[in-house]
């Protein structure tokens, strides 16, 4: 099977250049490839690979019967495994699927005090205990969150390296026009990348099979498993209440107000009896929350009213497999958006900014038609972002610009379906420009 190149691989290689480095911690949505890149990073950089699973082998929640100690943890593995070698200084121990047993957090201060081998636990953030083990080995453990592929990594399995990235970066940064070539070929990629998102298995799929077949199956199939893992872990909540607000997101997100409203979820349904599922689903990794913010102006921390909030899926391909039947065939067939194009490029848009770090906030404001997406800041400045589904003046945008209400702004960003250009203080970029956004402001696009 065809490895595809991963962001975590870079990250994993520095890990163990560290002279002094920390067991690992990776968690992530299920099914975003943790497993894959760990396993593969053991194997290419370590004399011995130990690789414990608490779903696949329960019989290893013993091992912690003595203690927590590095001793009597690698006594009882080999005990269970005798043919398990462990090679001081060259040997990684991978935990996985940490969710069904969180006690082993705890014997990470003790693997680190002891130094002799290395560790990397993973885990689907759907079934981990937050509380026990955030709580456990605190700084003597270093946390990871690995999240399904973005568009860059989309692009590297596609076999394009790492010059187009540069070629879009250098372009974004002169506000120099795409030739029409590159402009075609990576709206091409993205209207993919939309339907399909960003689960390995699925891009993988499409990768081996060169179009859409069997894909749809694979995000139905990685839905239901999510379905299965609300009610196996959703522990003490109400299950049903979460896969209520888990159903909602589609259609809400096609409607030209797209804040989330509960009242729709169920009939007499209230912020305070579902604020816990939201942040549930948040959690486990399966949705970002874009808040509305009470004034357009930094700090962007605090300034939100947690009441008011736009839910967008993690991953675009979960979004585009809830979808009817109708609405699928004529994405994958026609390549036809449909009434969800705004609902489509504004998630996905979303989904880039949370993979580059960002939080994402909107604002409305209550008395005009004043609205605006998503906002990104620089070290001074606040930025509105603004994803046009349709061509057309960006009214709030320049609003938000022109006015001495908004100190903090003084430019924006224009995501729509057009070329770079720059224009009365908006940066406009096509779409599959987004995951970009970060590093330009970083190189200083934006000045103050």
């Amino acid at each position: 099977m065809r490895y595809l190149k991963r962001k975590i691989d870079e990250f994993l290689t520095a890990w163990k250049a560290e002279k002094d480095r920390n067991p690992l911690i990776v968690k992530g949505a299920r099914q975003v490839g943790k497993t894959e890149s760990v396993r593969r990073f053991g194997e290419n950089n370590y004399k011995e690979m130990i690789y414990i699973n608490f779903v696949e082998e329960p019989k290893y929640k013993m091992i912690l019967e003595d203690g927590y100690k590095t001793e009597d943890i690698i006594k009882n593995i080999s005990r269970i495994d005798p043919s398990k070698r462990f090679s001081e200084k060259e040997t990684l121990i991978i935990f996985d699927e940490i969710q069904e047993f969180p006690d082993i957090a705890t014997s990470l201060k003790f693997f680190k005090i002891d130094g002799r081998y290395d560790v990397i636990c993973s885990g689907s953030l759907l079934g981990i205990s937050y509380k026990r083990i955030e709580s456990n080995s605190v700084g003597y453990k270093t946390d990871y969150e690995m999240t399904s592929m973005d568009f860059e990594e989309f692009l590297w399995a596609k076999g394009y390296g790492k010059d187009l990235t540069e070629e879009l970066l250098s372009h974004m940064m002169e506000q120099k026009a795409l030739s029409g070539l590159t402009m075609s070929v990576c709206r091409e990629l993205f209207l993919d990348f939309c339907i399909l998102g960003g689960m390995p298995a699925v891009v993988r799929q499409y990768i081996e099979r060169g179009n859409f077949e069997g894909t749809l199956g694979i995000q139905r199939q990685l839905i239901a498993d999510y379905r299965e893992d609300i009610r196996k872990y959703a522990e003490g909540m109400d299950q049903t209440r979460i896969l209520n607000v888990f159903d909602q997101i589609p259609p809400q997100l096609a409607k030209e107000n797209k804040k989330f409203q509960i009242s729709k979820v169920a009939r007499g349904a209230r912020f305070k009896d579902y604020r816990g599922c939201v942040e549930w689903l948040h959690d486990a990794g399966l949705v970002n929350i874009c808040y509305g913010m009470t004034f357009p102006e930094l700090p962007l921390k605090g300034n939100y009213d947690e009441s008011k909030f736009k839910l967008y899926f993690s991953d675009t391909g979960i979004l585009v497999a809830m979808l009817d039947d109708e609405a699928q065939d004529d994405l994958r067939a026609n390549r036809n958006l449909g009434v969800y194009k705004g609902a489509l490029y504004e998630n996905i848009v979303g989904e880039a900014l949370v993979k580059s770090g960002y939080g994402l906030y909107y604002y409305k404001r209550e008395d005009s038609t004043l609205e605006e997406d998503f906002f990104v800041r620089t070290k001074d400045l606040l930025v509105p972002v603004e994803v046009k589904a349709v061509s057309g003046r960006s009214k709030s945008l320049r609003t938000l610009i022109s006015s001495e209400k908004y100190s903090d702004i003084r430019c924006g960003i224009k995501l729509c379906d057009g070329n770079i250009g720059y224009s009365g203080g908006i940066y406009t970029f096509p779409y599959f420009c987004a995951f970009l956004l970060k590093d330009c402001l970083k190189e200083g696009l934006i000045s103050t």
